[in-house]
């Protein structure tokens, strides 16, 4: 039976707001069953499920979704927890955002989806997930890039770079669209002396 409320709403929230600063579960949920509004903002503006996302705490994030915060809600640089938690590989939080209603094309200050910078990083599972879950693979954000020109401009070409690459491609990334300077995936791989990355890119024909 849920508890009856013994404070107002407007003092719970603050308390849900200094609670998930402080990454204190208990707390939260006793903010949240006191009626906090689970898409309350702090002084700057970031939604509580953010300041829980960026601390990479699933079990806040979690209270939070439950009851009823949105992941697509951003802070002032244009996070969401779902783009944050896509970006940095924080796979829990990830699924939690995509359980409760992600949009899975939704942008960054860069304009890029959360596959690019999981691509750029060679968050390997991550980018399995965020594939599944339909994010558009050939996006192209303000650098014109794609996650497959990310994965190889901004990566190592080791191995879990070489892993990212194949899932892209496999995942229907076009090895044909060139960057903002007309340069395919291709070249820039070769360019760069990752010969694991074009023998990949050359199998996908």
């Amino acid at each position: 039976m849920p508890a009856t409320p013994t404070m107002p709403p407007a003092e719970a929230t603050a308390l849900l707001v200094t609670a998930t600063a402080a990454g204190d579960l208990a707390e939260v949920q006793r903010a949240l069953e006191q009626g906090a509004d689970a898409n309350a903002r702090d002084a700057d503006a970031r939604p509580v499920l953010v300041t829980a996302t960026r601390a990479a705490r699933a079990d806040l994030a979690r209270a939070l979704l439950e009851a009823g915060a949105d992941p697509n809600a951003k802070d002032a640089i244009e996070d969401s927890a779902f783009l944050y938690a896509g970006a940095e590989g924080l796979n829990d939080i990830l699924r939690l955002t995509l359980e409760h209603g992600a949009d899975v094309a939704s942008t960054n200050r860069y304009g890029g989806t959360a596959l690019i910078p999981a691509s750029e990083h060679a968050h390997v599972e991550t980018v399995r997930i965020l594939l599944d879950a339909g994010v558009p693979v050939n996006h192209v954000n303000r650098l014109d890039w794609t996650a497959l020109h990310e994965a190889i401009v901004l990566g190592s070409g080791g191995p879990a770079h070489v892993e990212t690459v194949r899932l892209l491609l496999a995942g229907g990334a076009d090895p044909g669209l060139p960057d903002g300077d007309g340069v395919l995936p291709r070249r820039l791989a070769e360019q760069r002396g990752f010969t694991a990355i074009v023998a990949e890119i050359d199998a996908a024909g």
